[in-house]
């Protein structure tokens, strides 16, 4: 397939066409506050560690958003259980604070619906490994998030994360794109996401009626959301799995 991979920096005229793009995230993701208020701040501020790929019409097929931030900075040096939203307010603490960072984050990698099934999420993934170590990093972690999870929302992350295929490789698709691109599945961060809202808002989110106590599976959720009509509040607590890939 004929693609091409630039980060925005290169081509800043990519930063509306780049949110346009046809995708299959559910819509209660968008909700989580730290998701809410800091990807547009990682396009604005990070052009640099933003990824776009067109394809030959030069439509945008796919984004990689990542993040630099110090890892091993005082009070830290372990991936943390908040991942994806921790690893987020710690690169964006980083730069207001003129910390220098020394490992990247990945933070989302999305293919167009269109292109999904053709190998476009791989070549997005070397493609952020080799901008991060361009820019003279020696690795890479990722909050990944399980693409076959949701199909098993009951399941414990944590047995989950360790599955295999009888090649040894993860049984989770993306984590088995990871792992052959030289990643190594470190832990699981059991809060990497937080989603809280009214029962009317989660209605109006997934269609669902959110009307009984305890937990609620929901399309494209990881784990179940736990439900609480009688005080009008509903919450999703996603985990995520941390992975490293040394450069």
């Amino acid at each position: 397939m004929d693609l091409k991979i630039t980060t925005l920096a290169e081509r800043p005229e990519l930063a509306g066409p780049l949110w346009a793009m046809d995708d299959t995230w559910p819509e209660f993701i968008g909700n989580d506050p730290i998701a809410w208020s800091m990807i547009g701040r990682i396009v604005k501020d990070l052009p640099e560690y933003v990824l776009v790929a067109t394809d030959a019409e030069g439509a945008v097929v796919a984004r990689a958003f990542s993040v630099p931030f110090a890892l091993r900075a005082d009070g830290r040096g372990e991936l943390p259980d908040g991942g994806w939203d921790q690893v987020m307010l710690w690169a964006f603490s980083d730069l207001r604070h003129g910390r220098k960072p020394d490992t990247v984050s990945a933070i989302e990698i999305t293919v167009a619906k269109s292109f999904l099934g053709q190998g476009v999420s791989g070549r997005m993934l070397t493609a952020m490994r080799e901008n991060a170590r361009a820019r003279g990093f020696t690795e890479v972690v990722a909050p990944v998030r399980p693409n076959a999870k949701h199909l098993e929302p009951a399941a414990l992350i944590d047995t989950y994360a360790q599955r295999k295929r009888d090649d040894g490789l993860p049984a989770d698709p993306w984590l088995r794109v990871h792992v052959r691109a030289g990643g190594t599945i470190a832990k699981v961060a059991h809060a990497s996401m937080t989603v809280s809202g009214s029962t009317a808002q989660w209605r109006a989110w997934t269609g669902l009626p959110f009307d009984t106590t305890g937990p609620v599976e929901v399309p494209g959720a990881l784990v179940p959301v736990h439900c609480e009509p009688e005080r009008g509040y509903a919450v999703y607590v996603e985990p995520n799995v941390w992975v490293r890939h040394v450069l």
